[in-house]
């Protein structure tokens, strides 16, 4: 499933250009911290199979107030070489590649 593009960022990566974004609104396991933040990247020309990265702080908008930290897009390129070296393959269709960080 292709990435709504309202709302994505554009990232170059190793002179490959990828799309990434946060869901705007937590779910609700979110919202109440239950889970943490997930974001989900994809090949800007060519989309394929969706990387979700899950990391390890709770999502900006959680309805708990409980502190975290934005994703930056240094943090963006190194799960893309991550899931890279581990096999990802951005243009070839098929399941979401989970990377947990």
């Amino acid at each position: 499933m292709a990435l709504v593009r309202k709302g994505s960022r554009r990232i170059t990566v190793d002179g490959v250009t990828y799309r990434w974004r946060l869901r705007g609104r937590p779910t609700y396991a979110q919202g109440m911290t239950w889970s943490p933040l997930t974001y989900a990247v994809e090949h800007a020309e060519t989309p394929g199979t969706t990387l979700v990265i899950t990391t390890d702080r709770s999502h900006p908008a959680n309805w708990l107030a409980s502190p975290t930290a934005p994703v930056l897009p240094a943090e963006v390129a190194a799960g893309i070489r991550t899931a890279r070296a581990r096999g990802w393959n951005p243009e070839s269709p098929g399941a979401p590649f989970h990377l947990d960080r």
